[in-house]
């Protein structure tokens, strides 16, 4: 328990982008999770935890190393106990369509990164910052959204967690394991 504890402190203070989640509205939420707000901490203590993880290509797993798509996985499966998707791609057709300027804690963000676009995906923090894992070579990290690179990339946005949805608080495509 300490870990999340510090996890927590880690986020709000070291990232600062979880502000926003005092300003959204209750609901509830899949699983042991009472509501929308701790659906969203939730995912971002789970996200936070595979800080410093390697990719790798395909990579499902925390011990073997993770990609994108297999971070968000297991980020929403540990979270809040939502199987996504295997690809990028195929998120990318869950939730409900969302602008940047909509952007709220948990969304998945996407991105054209192999000339095609929905080619990447993290998770969305707040404070215009996400988690992913980047590529080979690299590491599981909290970026900004403001650098040149991913902002000219920016795809899009999905919300897989609704404040208005009654008994299960998931958008309708996501399957509960």
């Amino acid at each position: 328990m300490h870990f999340r504890a510090t996890l927590a402190a880690l986020l709000f203070v070291a990232a600062a982008p979880l502000t926003a989640i005092a300003d959204t509205p209750v609901q509830p939420a899949a699983s042991s999770v009472g509501s929308y707000t701790d659906a969203v901490q939730e995912l971002a203590i789970e996200a936070l935890s595979h800080l410093g993880i390697r990719y790798r290509w395909g990579g499902e797993s925390r011990e073997t190393g993770l990609d994108c798509s297999g971070l968000v996985r297991n980020v929403f499966r540990n979270a809040i106990g939502l199987d996504l998707p295997r690809t990028a791609a195929e998120m990318a057709a869950v939730g409900d369509r969302i602008k940047r300027s909509e952007l709220q804690p948990g969304d998945l963000v996407f991105f054209n990164t192999m000339r095609r676009a929905f080619s990447h995906v993290g998770i969305y923090l707040g404070d215009g910052k996400f988690v992913h894992a980047p590529s080979s070579g690299g590491k599981v990290r909290v970026e900004s959204m403001h650098v040149s690179y991913w902002s000219k990339r920016f795809n899009g946005g999905r919300r897989l967690l609704d404040d208005e949805l009654a008994g299960g608080g998931l958008i309708a495509g996501a399957m509960l394991r």
